[in-house]
């Protein structure tokens, strides 16, 4: 093996980190959203009177109806994103903990040639 192959191998498993360390920091804050979403809901049940929903940087005046729908789809939305983040994770952590494996063989091998 030479050392090309091995630094090769683990910049690939830097890299892998790295990747997974992005998804999770996604899933972390789609999981904050979607807390969000969750607790406004609950808000939104005991409403009385008008209800005003962010649209950019604006607060529109909303009918509760409206409101609700645009909450529930948002959460919608942020489900599937969290579904397909966590089947990534679940690649990545596979992948990141063979690569580790293989990692550490290649490198007793390097240490017993030395």
């Amino acid at each position: 093996m030479k050392d090309d192959d091995l630094n090769r191998d683990l910049i690939e498993y830097e890299n892998l980190e790295k990747q997974l360390e992005v998804v999770l920091i996604q899933k972390h804050q789609l999981q904050l959203q979607s807390n969000e979403i969750k607790h406004a809901l609950e808000e939104l049940k005991n409403a009385k009177g008008q209800v005003y929903r962010s649209v950019g940087s604006l607060m529109m005046e909303s009918s509760k109806d409206e409101a609700e729908k645009d909450l529930k789809d948002r959460q919608e939305l942020i489900t599937v994103k969290l579904t397909a983040l966590g089947k990534q994770e679940e690649k990545l952590r596979a992948s990141v903990s063979e690569t580790q494996k293989s990692l550490q063989e290649k490198m007793k091998e390097y240490e017993k040639k030395k």
